[in-house]
């Protein structure tokens, strides 16, 4: 027999207070319909972190630069230094320069916080600069995803010119040597490089406005743009729902992951707080930027083996390496030794970037959804492309340091100049070929893996006294994953005239797009037939071969705490 005690109707019916709460707030912001976007499944991959990290570092460089905006003052008027920097007492200097030295010196905390926002701004950019080039080899900038893709590198150019930006504020004498080369390549532009001259510096270099405008550049334009398209590129992500690598149980129509509460935000959460703190030990212990060293910015000064951030040492580099070409036209000279390297050599990268995926869909004439990423072997051709484009920007980036590397190994600047010069033609073709061969080598590895098992390490002797090493048919997981990949092939070659002798009035392009197919799907290896795994498999493993299938029915189960049908 059991006893029961019931409550008091007055306890009974009273909510508890977290739904009471809960209720109040779904009344007015409708919290409930969140629901499906709680529910939201992310993928894991370790090379999903680089975007993770830029945001944070994002998130880093808002929060630090708002303490720093509260003590800089943005002004080039000249000012004697009676700060507590001993060297620079009685120097003449900017108020920009002198405010810089007292957040360093006397501010609680300022030279933590300016290093931190260094490092953050050093860090959005490389880890901005691996999260594109990782959509860039797995091929997540198809469709549905162009217009994403445009936000991501519309994001990097913005990211680059924002730390330029930082980077000169302080009106030290380095920065102004940055400075100093940015008004040269302005006034290279033909036509309209005065005006824009005239725009940005206010006057003859260096004038007075060039910090208040590029203060309100750095503080306020670019940061609003930065942070709307961060958000729309984040809804894009959430709308489009990720990209995955191939696996079991993965199709173009879900995602297999890990739900976004609770599980995703806190490991996000975690790995913000990890992001935070390797930059903070950075900023208590790696000195950089340190403005006091190089002194007020002077016309008549520069500071030896002077060198920018390293996201513009490949623009330093360019501009070392090409000759100094110049003619005039209509009485106005064109530099070509700054307009080139400068302008158009930037200008044609970022046009590569922004219109590869509408290349490569006129090119395959691929017009479906991809939510698949390929893994980069298997697009040999670009991702030799690719790595053809990192060779390239890495020679210029060792181009703009020659000084150094003739000071530090003892040679000749002018030998290292040549080597740049010739290195920018054949480096990147090198490269192509070797990327292009190990993607190859890569493929038949996975091939031999399918058809041949996996190396054990075990040796055994047979009755005959030969000794063989055993191999073991691979995880089912990754033979689905190895299984499942599309081979693309190259366009038909086109009919130059039909069957009544009529010309194709299209048949250059269509040529056009045949030659640049092929070549794109150039190194293609086809999957094992299924009888060449029949085959494979009774050898490898007789009990498991009967009745193969590439695509065994167990990778449909599901589960519904870790998976999500979108």
């Amino acid at each position: 027999m059991s006893i029961t005690e019931d409550a008091p109707q007055r306890e009974r019916t009273k909510a508890p207070q977290g739904e009471r709460i809960a209720d109040w707030a779904d009344g007015r912001l409708g919290i409930y319909q969140w629901r499906t976007l709680m529910r939201k499944v992310f993928p894991e991959h370790w090379s999903f972190m680089f975007g993770e990290i830029a945001l944070y570092s994002f998130i880093i460089l808002i929060l630090t630069g708002l303490y720093l905006t509260m003590f800089f003052n943005p002004s080039m008027a000249h000012t004697v230094y009676e700060g507590p920097h001993v060297p620079l007492q009685g120097v003449q200097m900017s108020e920009a320069y002198a405010s810089t030295l007292r957040i360093s010196f006397e501010v609680r905390g300022g030279l933590f916080i300016r290093q931190l926002h260094h490092w953050a701004a050093l860090t959005m950019i490389a880890a901005t600069m691996a999260h594109t080039l990782r959509h860039f080899l797995t091929g997540s900038f198809r469709k549905p995803r162009e217009l994403n893709w445009l936000i991501g590198v519309v994001l990097l150019v913005l990211v680059t010119l924002e730390g330029f930006l930082g980077y000169s504020l302080p009106d030290d004498l380095l920065s102004g040597t940055g400075l100093r080369i940015a008004e040269g390549v302005t006034l290279a532009i033909p036509l309209v490089g005065t005006y824009l001259t005239m725009f940005l510096f206010g006057g003859e270099f260096p004038a007075t406005d060039v910090i208040p405008r590029f203060y309100s550049l750095h503080i306020l334009l670019l940061p609003g743009i930065m942070l709307a398209l961060v958000t729309l590129h984040l809804i894009l992500v959430v709308y489009q729902k990720h990209t995955q690598f191939r696996g079991p149980a993965r199709t173009e129509k879900n995602v297999v992951g890990q739900p976004l509460m609770p599980h995703y935000a806190a490991k996000a959460g975690g790995f913000f707080f990890l992001v935070s703190g390797v930059l903070c030990l950075m900023a208590g212990i790696a000195q950089i930027n340190a403005v006091w060293v190089y002194g007020p910015y002077r016309p008549d000064q520069i500071s030896q083996g002077s060198q920018p951030d390293w996201y513009m040492g490949f623009l330093e580099g360019a501009l070392r390496a090409f000759p100094a070409w110049e003619f005039a036209v209509a009485g106005y000279t064109v530099n070509m030794g700054v307009l080139i390297p400068a302008v158009v050599l930037p200008t044609l990268l970022i046009g590569i970037a922004c219109l590869w995926p509408f290349i490569e869909a006129w090119i395959t004439g691929d017009k479906r959804e991809h939510h698949l990423l390929d893994r980069p072997r298997e697009q040999p051709t670009r991702t030799a492309f690719v790595c053809s484009l990192a060779a390239f920007y890495l020679v210029l980036f060792f181009g703009g340091a020659n000084d150094i590397l003739a000071e530090r190994f003892h040679l000749s600047m002018n030998a290292i100049t040549w080597a740049v010069r010739i290195g920018v033609f054949v480096v990147p073709a090198a490269t192509y070929v070797i990327t292009k061969r190990i993607c190859i080598g890569l493929q038949l590895r996975d091939r031999d893996k399918l058809l041949h098992g996996r190396e054990t390490g075990r040796i055994k002797r047979l009755p005959h006294g030969e000794f063989i090493e055993v191999h073991e048919r691979l995880d089912r997981g990754q033979e689905y994953m190895l299984l499942s990949r599309e081979v693309p092939r190259a366009l038909p070659a086109p009919v130059r005239e039909d069957r009544d002798g009529v010309p194709n009035p299209r048949s250059r392009k269509d040529l056009l797009r045949h030659k640049l197919s092929r070549w794109l799907s150039d190194g293609q290896l086809a999957n094992p037939t299924p009888q060449e795994m029949q085959q494979a498999l009774e050898h490898l493993d007789p009990a498991s071969s009967n009745g193969y299938s590439p695509q065994p029915d167990a990778v449909q189960e599901r589960d519904p705490d870790q998976q999500q049908l979108h």
